[in-house]
């Protein structure tokens, strides 16, 4: 069954002092957008890039959960942290994952098996193929505060 995700962006002005509003269509949130934050950086401001941060975060962790799932360990917990760079005139230049779990009957070695193969392998790591993804660590712990 294919699904269809939405969003739509209302952008007013030119680039360089426009400013936008992006809306999900699921309705769980509105967000500012404008140059000068993506460019630049602004605390407090969402960018593009930031929503793409979350789509790979979270794509990640499900296809990590799974893999695990399937190999008879499902995870008692996953923690995905993804970094999306941006360069201005050059565009999306990586995503970098960092992922901590807890997950009982596999080593170290056996987690950052599955931890390299949903890097490789998530929906969101696949549509991304022409940007650096580098999975900076990937921990497997008894608990995270």
């Amino acid at each position: 069954m294919e699904v269809s995700s939405k969003a739509t962006t209302k952008w007013y002005g030119g680039l360089s002092n426009g400013e936008g509003r992006s809306t999900l269509a699921s309705g769980n949130g509105e967000f500012e957008v404008d140059w000068k934050a993506r460019s630049e950086g602004r605390d407090g401001a969402t960018t593009p890039e930031e929503l793409l941060a979350a789509a790979h975060a979270s794509c990640y962790s499900m296809a990590l959960s799974f893999a695990l799932e399937q190999n008879g360990t499902p995870p008692h917990w996953v923690k995905v942290d993804a970094e999306v760079k941006f360069e201005a005139g050059v565009g999306v230049r990586s995503s970098m994952l960092t992922v901590h779990a807890k997950v009982s009957g596999i080593d170290q070695l056996e987690f950052t098996r599955f931890a390299e193969d949903a890097k490789e392998n998530c929906p969101i790591s696949k549509a991304l193929a022409g940007v650096d993804i580098s999975l900076e660590s990937a921990t497997l712990v008894e608990s995270i505060g």
